[in-house]
Order: structure tokens, then C-alpha cells, then sequence
């Protein structure tokens, strides 16, 4: 699993005061940068090789600005070309937000889906995880240190 700490800014809030819905895509994108760099280890966006198919969030609690966040990612499914990712929101050690993505592996010149090399996958699968978010980071954490190889 992989750690994220941000630090909400003021322009993410919303007129209600509270982190707008729309933030949370770009803050789920900051939490992918391992996984990308699993894939592209020299971060040469010249050599990107990912797409991303589908990316919902369910909203359970208010996030707000001045108070960090942690965001959680873990691998929840590897497919053969297709890597389906979940992200938690903890603001204040309690669960505030999730969320999930599906990667897929791609060439861009032949415009094809392709296969994730085993050197790749055996190292997506260090991260894998239940999907099941824990509703404190106290849990959640506790589960990463139960799970450790």
C-alpha cells in the first residue's frame, strides 16, 4: 500500500466550505505517482505506457482545508493488462472519502492493450490489498503492519 500526505488548499474548497468533489481526482492522481513510477521508472512521460478506463469516488464525510490528509492506495485486482486500484481519503484518522481506478497497460503507437511484464506485476503485487477500507487510519495502518511480507 502506498502513502500520500497532502495538504488541502484553500482553492479546493467549494462555497460550502468543504473540499470540493472535483479535487479528489487530482489528489487520487498524486497517490498513483509510485505505481506509475513502477511502470516507468525514469518518469519520462515520453515513454507513458498507462490509460485510464474508469475512476469513481463515493463521498462519506467532509474534507476541509487547514487539516491534512492521507491518502491510501492499494492494488486491488491485476488483470492481464488492466490494474484496478482503490484510494482512501483519512482526515483526522477517520475515512472521508474512497475511491478506485482501472489502469490499463497501453502502447500508444499500436493503440492496443498489452500485457503487464512479469517484473511489473510481481511488484504491483506487493501492494494488493482487499479493497475493504478501514473506517480509521489507526486501523488501516494496523492492518499494513499485520500484512507486511
Amino acid at each position: 500500500m502506498f502513502t500520500e500526505v497532502i495538504k488541502p488548499r484553500f482553492l479546493e474548497t467549494d462555497a460550502l466550505g468543504h473540499i470540493n468533489n472535483n479535487t479528489y481526482g487530482v489528489w487520487f492522481e498524486a497517490a498513483r505517482d509510485e505505481i506509475f513510477r513502477i511502470f516507468m521508472p525514469k518518469a519520462n512521460v515520453k515513454e507513458w505506457n498507462i490509460i485510464m478506463a474508469h475512476s469513481p469516488f463515493d463521498f462519506l464525510k467532509e474534507v476541509f482545508w487547514g487539516k491534512k490528509v492521507i491518502v491510501k492506495t492499494g492494488v486491488i485486482k491485476l488483470g492481464n493488462s488492466s490494474i484496478e486500484l482503490g484510494h482512501a481519503v483519512y482526515q483526522e484518522g477517520k475515512l472521508c472519502t474512497t475511491g478506485k481506478c482501472v489502469l490499463i497497460h497501453y502502447n500508444f503507437e499500436t493503440k492496443q492493450a498489452v500485457s503487464v511484464p512479469k517484473d511489473i506485476r510481481e511488484e504491483l503485487e506487493k501492494h494488493l490489498f482487499s479493497g475493504h477500507w478501514l473506517g480509521t487510519l489507526e486501523e488501516i495502518e494496523e492492518y499494513e503492519r499485520s500484512n507486511k511480507n
